[in-house]
């Protein structure tokens, strides 16, 4: 199973990225050898502004072509399907929300290019594992590995994307689950190449450690912390106040229209801001402008989300780090000289990645893999990340992916009688124990009663809750099916 799903997201990914390149040259004036932001920089502005309103007008139109099909959803579908169900997605729904998000950040939209990836490897895990009738237990875990895989395959990172399907995704790096994850996204990788260069994303020249770097890490980790957990209750307070009744087609061209306008001075703020961090690492950006981006590119990237954009939050969330390390880094680098600010971009970025996801470990092996030269600087890399992630979590516990859950999964959390569908074993255990070996209720998403568990059950499991590590607190409930 987790070959033909690494298959699957490999080939599917691959022919996304086709797509999305097909999309931009469609768009923009591409010349020879411009990156999406090159191009950009070269169109009009009228152009700007109407290719971003167009892309509002698809996330406006195609829901309407689709509406009984697409249906309600939110910006945590995958999450949602992975921590309170089993996996299963819907085919249709699925793909057409996946080719939708490509054409608009293709088109501008300032979202992240893998949401499309990450769902479509998905889909390929749950059809499968719903075909070989896998358990609930296995099938979470194949789901949330093809998702990781899609990722491994549209950036090239093999291992990172099996580190983000386990400690992102599952929220599990149990040793057990390692082999499947990494078959997986070594596999989509692989296939990715008949598709796709074989190269790293990002090109960065030889950086040294200096004790200038190693003490910045350590000041910039928690400031990086803090902007990690703002984004994160941005992106959930976007998803949450989501636009319905006769403001749900307005919305999309209202926040598109306001993206063009801001793009006409600022081009920088479209797209998923991959070129935004190249400038960063190769330090070519002014203060003022990447104090502005700090600023603005959550909020355009939360705004998308917000008006029912579909798209994915990892490489915004990878430029709003890189933009906030290169600010802090050029005034750090005034007080204390120390190289160029490239490396203080690198260290914000992965910083930020690791806070705002919650896995400290796939956002090193993710940084590394991206730029295949980021070892020379892994110290200061990981003493960032390790302030970052220890500051987030004291402010947020929630990741941008679970918090767009909504109520959130931790709804009933400190409950003594009550635990969430989506707590994993051990909080399972915590909560029989509180109750002092009564039976626990088992909530819901939205705080509906799904039944009980009791200690019983916890300690002889049934086949659908194997293995335990991708098991949830719903597997155990009494009565409950595969």
């Amino acid at each position: 199973m987790a070959c033909l799903t690494g298959l699957g997201a490999g080939v599917a990914g691959g022919l996304l990225m086709k797509l999305l390149f097909l999309v931009e040259h469609l768009a923009w004036p591409y010349r020879p050898g411009d990156h999406f932001l090159d191009a950009v920089r070269a169109a009009p502005g009228w152009q700007r502004f109407a290719v971003v309103l167009g892309a509002g007008a698809l996330t406006v139109i195609i829901p309407l072509l689709f509406r009984k099909s697409l249906g309600g959803g939110h910006g945590g579908d995958l999450s949602e399907k992975i921590w309170f169900g089993n996996g299963a997605l819907d085919p249709f729904r699925t793909s057409v929300r996946a080719v939708l998000a490509i054409v608009i950040v293709g088109m501008g939209a300032s979202l992240g290019r893998e949401g499309a990836p990450k769902q479509v490897g998905g889909l390929f895990a749950s059809l499968l594992s719903g075909w070989a009738r896998l358990p609930n237990s296995q099938r979470r875990l194949l789901v949330a590995c093809g998702a990781g895989a899609g990722i491994a395959a549209v950036y090239n990172v093999p291992v990172g994307g099996a580190l983000f399907a386990l400690e992102v995704l599952l929220g599990s790096l149990s040793l057990s689950l390692v082999p499947v994850a990494l078959a997986t996204s070594l596999i989509a990788v692989g296939i990715s190449w008949l598709l796709l260069p074989n190269q790293p994303a990002y090109a960065i020249p030889h950086w040294a450690v200096n004790p200038s770097l190693i003490f910045f890490s350590i000041v910039a980790g928690p400031i990086a912390g803090v902007v990690s957990a703002l984004f994160v209750r941005l992106i959930a307070s976007a998803d949450m106040l989501a636009p319905r009744g006769a403001w749900k087609p307005i919305a999309p061209l209202a926040v598109f229209a306001v993206l063009g306008a801001l793009a006409l001075p600022l081009p920088q703020l479209l797209g998923n801001g991959k070129d935004v961090v190249q400038e960063t690492f190769t330090g070519s950006d002014a203060l003022p402008l990447l104090l502005a981006l700090v600023v603005l590119k959550p909020l355009v990237t939360a705004a998308c989300l917000g008006c029912g954009a579909p798209g994915g939050l990892f490489t915004p969330t990878m430029t709003l780090g890189a933009v906030l390390g290169a600010a802090l880094g050029l005034v750090w680098l005034a007080v204390w000289p120390g190289g160029p600010p490239g490396p203080y971009a690198a260290v914000g970025a992965a910083a930020v990645l690791a806070a705002t996801t919650q896995g400290p470990l796939s956002a090193i092996v993710l940084s590394i893999e991206l730029t295949r030269r980021l070892d020379w600087i892994i110290v200061p890399v990981a003493i960032g990340v390790a302030g970052a992630t220890a500051c987030a979590r004291a402010l947020e516990v929630r990741s941008i992916y679970s918090a767009r859950i909504h109520l959130g999964r931790l709804a009933t959390a400190g409950a003594a009688n009550a635990v969430s569908a989506a707590a994993h074993p051990p909080e399972l255990m915590r909560a029989l124990l509180r109750a002092g070996g009564a039976p626990v209720q088992v909530t819901g998403q939205r705080g509906e009663v799904l039944g009980e568990v009791t200690a019983a059950s916890l300690l002889d499991p049934p086949a659908h809750a194997r293995p335990l590590e991708t098991a949830t607190a719903a597997d155990f409930v009494e009565g409950q099916r595969s």
